[in-house]
């Protein structure tokens, strides 16, 4: 029996730089030389910082973190299109973004020594600290839309999170509030290909992640996730709709996790080699440095510059967050509740005690 068709939708893909180097000139961003070099700086001081805090967990000396090695351009190319008034609320692999953002590596890495004064943004900063549950984040960051449109705030929210968030309630609760409202928020999913060992093909049978925008009313958009000329441009794009008050946008990233979910995993148990070495082919960071070498913007040199700049920078931070040793151990159960319960208010009471009793605590 013949149907009325309501609605018909489409999503579209966006690519500006591709795995093979060729380049769409139509799409290509006006970036200055001083911008690329930036982006590329950035992405660099990612990999060897995620490199470094591996190694550093590998010796005890910071806890888990999930490596975000192989969504550098995800990451960087999303938040360098921000201004500093508009707002990121990152998930728990956002190291890059937070990099762009100019969060000191000494925080970054106080946070994963266990430190919660890491966590800490600086007040002019207009980021969201590292937020652990699966997409617990989304409500938030359409509350701060929500607020900047009734404050008329002229700034954008972008909000991150992973293909497997997609799956979560906090998800499509978000969604639907940010488009029932038409709120100025970007939502950037890092598609990575996993939710820890679950693959993108147990996830959904949507064709794309970008789609499930169409069913909140905003758009949805897929790009290549390796491609930080795209990721920008895209980014940029959808900045400049939420501000002028035309609603959110999904970006879907199309990536790669290529190390671990977090370093309590072992993706060899649940992934084959020939897939991982398929997608080292499209490293963000190679393709970019290709695309700097036709512009004249990449020499060894100036290669070898940029890595003894990075090397001192992550180990002045290394040195810097170890010999800040101001703390109190038992300062970790006053983050965990906004009034601390009688058993919590004990274990803190004997851990002082075990250690001295190193400061009196009001729970008032």
């Amino acid at each position: 029996m013949p149907r009325k068709v309501l609605e018909s939708f489409n999503v579209s893909y966006l690519q500006v730089l591709d795995a093979d180097g060729h380049l769409d000139r139509d799409l290509e961003p006006n970036l200055s030389p001083e911008a690329l070099r930036l982006l590329y700086r950035s992405m660099a001081l990612a990999r060897q910082l995620d490199l470094r805090m591996l190694s550093l967990q590998r010796q005890g000396r910071i806890g888990t973190f999930a490596p975000l090695m192989g969504q550098e351009a995800a990451q960087v190319g999303s938040a360098f299109a921000l201004e500093p008034t508009d707002w990121m609320v990152p998930g728990f692999r956002e190291a890059a973004a937070y990099i762009v953002r100019g969060l000191p590596l000494h925080s970054i890495l106080l946070y994963y020594m266990g430190r919660e004064e890491g966590n800490k943004t600086p007040d002019e900063q207009c980021d969201l600290p590292v937020n652990i549950p699966v997409a617990s984040q989304l409500p938030h960051a359409v509350g701060i839309a929500m607020a900047a449109k009734i404050r008329h705030d002229p700034c954008a929210i972008l909000a991150y999170l992973g293909d497997g968030a997609t799956s979560e309630g906090d998800f499509h609760e978000a969604c639907n509030f940010a488009g029932v409202f038409q709120l100025p928020v970007v939502f950037v999913c890092e598609n990575n290909q996993y939710a820890i060992s679950h693959p993108r093909s147990r996830q959904t049978r949507a064709r794309t992640l970008a789609q499930k925008a169409i069913a909140y009313g905003f758009d949805g958009l897929q790009v290549d996730g390796n491609d930080i000329l795209a990721v920008y441009v895209a980014t940029r794009d959808a900045l400049a709709r939420a501000k002028a008050g035309k609603g959110p946008t999904l970006i879907e990233c199309v990536t790669y996790r290529m190390g671990l979910h977090t370093t309590a995993d072992d993706p060899g148990r649940y992934r084959m080699k020939a897939e991982e070495e398929e997608w080292q082919k499209k490293d963000p960071i190679l393709r970019f440095r290709e695309y700097l070498k036709g512009k004249d913007l990449w020499d060894e040199t100036w290669q070898t510059q940029i890595d003894q700049e990075i090397d001192a920078e992550i180990r002045g931070a290394v040195e810097a967050a170890e010999a800040d040793r101001d703390f109190d151990p038992a300062d970790m159960f006053d983050y965990v509740f906004a009034t601390m319960p009688p058993h919590l208010q004990a274990q803190q009471a004997e851990l002082q005690a075990v250690l001295g009793g190193a400061k009196e605590v009001s729970h008032a």
